[in-house]
C-alpha cells in the first residue's frame, strides 16, 4: 500500500533532488534550488512502507490558478496509477476547491493527465513564458 502525505517533514530531499536532477526537465538541477522551490509549493510525498517512492508539488493562489511541477514516480512504483493518484489527490484537496485553471507541461504522459480532465490550451497562441538563458540552452540541447 503506498500512503500520500504533504508533510514536508517526511520529504526526503536527497531523493526527491536525485530524481530532479536526472529528469529531461531539470538535468542536473541544483539541490538548493530544488529545496527553495519545495519551500515554496505545496508538496506531496508517496511512500511505500518508509521508503519514499513518489513526489509531486502544486505551486498556487489557491483562489483562481494552481500550477503542477515535478510529478515523479519511481521505477519500481511505476505503471500502479500513482502519477495520477498525485495530481487527483490535488484536484481533490479543500483548498483547490474552485481554481479556475489548474496547468502543467508534459513531454511524455499525457494520457495520465488527459483521464483527469488536461488537454492541450484552448487558445494556445495567448501562452507566453520567458525562460532563463541557462535553462533554455539545456532544453535545446
Amino acid at each position: 500500500m503506498i500512503d500520500l502525505s504533504d508533510d514536508k517533514s517526511l520529504l526526503d530531499v536527497a531523493r526527491v533532488h536525485g530524481w530532479l536532477a536526472s529528469s529531461y526537465w531539470s538535468p542536473g538541477i541544483a539541490r538548493d534550488l530544488v529545496e527553495r522551490a519545495m519551500a515554496g509549493s505545496h508538496c506531496l510525498g508517496a511512500y511505500s512502507r518508509d521508503e519514499q517512492v513518489g513526489y509531486a508539488r502544486a505551486i498556487s493562489d489557491r483562489a483562481t490558478f494552481a500550477w503542477f511541477a515535478d510529478v515523479w514516480v519511481d521505477g519500481a512504483a511505476r505503471g500502479q496509477g500513482l502519477g495520477r493518484r498525485m495530481v487527483q489527490w490535488f484536484l481533490d484537496h479543500p483548498e483547490y476547491q474552485g481554481i479556475r485553471r489548474f496547468g502543467l507541461v508534459t513531454r511524455d504522459a499525457h494520457g495520465v493527465y488527459a483521464a483527469l480532465g488536461f488537454h492541450p490550451p484552448l487558445r494556445p497562441e495567448t501562452y507566453m513564458e520567458r525562460l532563463d538563458p541557462a535553462y533554455l540552452a539545456v532544453l535545446r540541447s
